[in-house]
């Protein structure tokens, strides 16, 4: 162990994998996570969940997206980013 380890520490993204403090419910977050190549459509190795959180414990983070709930396991999270609420579509005028 050098000085530098005893300065910087270990990464706590790096101790807890899928972990952020904004992460909780009534928040709109992106998701990037791992996915297995082998079942994406077109051979991707991950993908995004964007929308607001549903639930969390220990093991995962359910968002609901566009598309319905996207039950996400932490350890296969790569980045988590919270995001602005969802803009308003404007009705063009008729």
């Amino acid at each position: 162990m050098d000085a530098r380890d005893e300065v910087a520490g270990p990464s706590p993204a790096r101790e807890r994998p899928g972990w952020a403090p904004f992460l909780e419910p009534g928040v709109r977050v992106v998701l990037r996570y791992r996915i297995d190549r082998a079942l994406s459509p077109h051979g991707e190795g991950m993908t995004d969940a964007l929308g607001t959180i549903a639930a969390v414990d220990a093991e995962t983070v359910t968002v609901m997206t566009r598309r319905g709930a996207d039950r996400v396991v932490r350890g296969l999270v790569i980045a988590a980013k919270q995001v602005p609420p969802a803009p308003v579509r404007r009705v063009a005028p008729r």
